[in-house]
């Protein structure tokens, strides 16, 4: 097994300082078609090269690398790892992950599943898988594992897939309801004379969250609930087990200078809109694409496309973020911790896997910790994890070595950490008095 460098940090307060159915006919593999191999060991260069920086006693390792452009990843009751690739790797997009010799690092990978996307989540006896276009259902063993990947139910299908911000998040309740996220290929819904689209048009498949049953087969969005609308594009997103509720992060739109040089600068572009971070009750709507949140005003403004003038607020009609973060991150995951081997600071606490970067901070691709308490956050956001590209990011001088994709808790408490440039998964534990 392999450690990581570890160091003592965290950042808080950054607020102030600045901040289709690609299934048509689907080929899923069947048991004898699965792609099943023997990994590597661990490669060295790569925990030579990546030094993450973590709180005083947290460690992390690398427990597998080479696995392709990993997104999301779940972890089964005995640890084992399935892993959703957003590009076939040998034909496969999904990985199973087991560590056959129990020495640390998983060294066979069982591949199938020919399709890539990017939400893969646990729920009872059963994985769910998405395409860029639906959602998959394989059931589980005792052990959680799929006896038969020839066995898949087709639960969703028919979303939108335009190729641009089309990664379809999952989350599920304790209700036997499935959440799909459903981005927009379209940052603003402008009309060809460069005015936004009253009542627009996109919101009606994209933009949103949708509520589907998880056992029902072959649904399509008119037998979906539309859930909450006006968010842009999710790739964050978990059911909160404390407060019973749907949260997400969205992407926040771009091009402000470049559409708008005379009401935004060059710099504010670079700071605006913050990522932002809901809870979501089933009819909510975050405003998009007619207001987006500015972090130094605390409001919700008036997209310019809508006639706002990056001051007219608008307060009321839509819902408030519960954090805000800064602009161009990326938040790419989104983790409700449940489990006991950290600090109890932790518990119920939100971590997010950020896929970006922030020009005016010169942060980013990191792993961040927002702190609940009563189901609200109660504190600012910090930085969790660090580091992961391995350079300066003020200065880079060298390739990147890997960026923070996913992430997952195992049974054991531990956090698994995706890497999507050379797909590594990190585990992280913590190794100090919990008190």
């Amino acid at each position: 097994m392999t450690l990581i460098k570890i160091t003592g940090r965290r950042i808080t307060d950054y607020c102030t300082s600045l901040w289709t159915f690609l299934i048509g006919i689907v080929l899923v593999t069947s048991c004898n078609n699965s792609k099943e191999e023997k990994s590597a060991s661990v490669s060295s260069t790569n925990s030579a090269t990546a030094e993450i920086a973590l709180p005083t006693s947290f460690a992390a390792t690398i427990v597998a690398d080479s696995l392709g452009a990993i997104r999301h990843l779940a972890v089964n009751k005995n640890g084992n790892i399935y892993v959703k690739l957003g590009a076939l790797k040998d034909g496969k997009g999904i990985y199973y992950l087991t560590d056959t010799d129990h020495n640390g690092t998983f060294d066979k990978r069982t591949g199938f599943g020919n399709y890539p996307g990017t939400g893969i989540r646990i729920k009872g006896n059963a994985l769910y898988a998405s395409s860029n276009s639906g959602v998959y259902k394989y059931q589980l063993n005792e052990a959680g594992e799929i006896t038969d990947t020839g066995r898949v139910e087709i639960i969703v299908q028919g979303l939108v897939d335009r190729g641009r911000d089309n990664a379809k998040a999952l989350a599920l309740d304790e209700n036997d309801n499935l959440f799909v996220a459903v981005g927009s290929y379209d940052e603003t819904c402008m009309d060809a004379s460069g005015h936004g689209i009253a009542n627009c048009p996109l919101l009606d498949s994209v933009g949103g969250i949708w509520q589907f049953h998880t056992n029902k087969q072959n649904q399509r969005y008119s037998d979906a609930v539309h859930y909450a609308r006006g968010l842009k594009n999710v790739v964050g997103l978990d059911w909160n087990e404390a407060t019973h509720s749907l949260f997400a992060t969205q992407h926040g739109r771009g091009s402000l200078n470049a559409k708008f040089p005379k009401l935004f600068t060059a710099e504010q572009d670079k700071a605006l809109p913050a990522e932002t971070m809901y809870e979501l009750h089933k009819g909510d709507d975050a405003g998009w694409p007619y207001v987006y949140y500015d972090p130094f005003q605390h409001k919700k403004i008036v997209a310019p496309e809508y006639g706002g003038d990056g001051k007219r607020s608008v307060e009321d009609k839509y819902i408030d973020p519960v954090s805000a973060f800064p602009a161009h991150l990326a938040p790419n995951d989104l983790l409700f911790y449940t489990g006991t081997k950290f600090p109890a600071r932790y518990k119920n606490g939100a971590f997010i896997v950020f896929h970006g970067q922030s020009q005016p901070l010169k942060k980013g691709y990191l792993v961040a910790f927002v702190p609940f308490k009563d189901g609200k956050p109660s504190g600012e956001w910090e930085v969790f994890a660090d580091n992961f590209t391995g350079v300066d990011l003020s200065s880079p001088k060298s390739a990147f070595q890997h960026r923070p994709m996913g992430i997952a808790q195992g049974p054991d408490g531990a956090l698994y950490v995706a890497d999507d440039l050379k797909g590594t998964i990190f585990k992280i534990t913590y190794q100090g008095n919990k008190k």
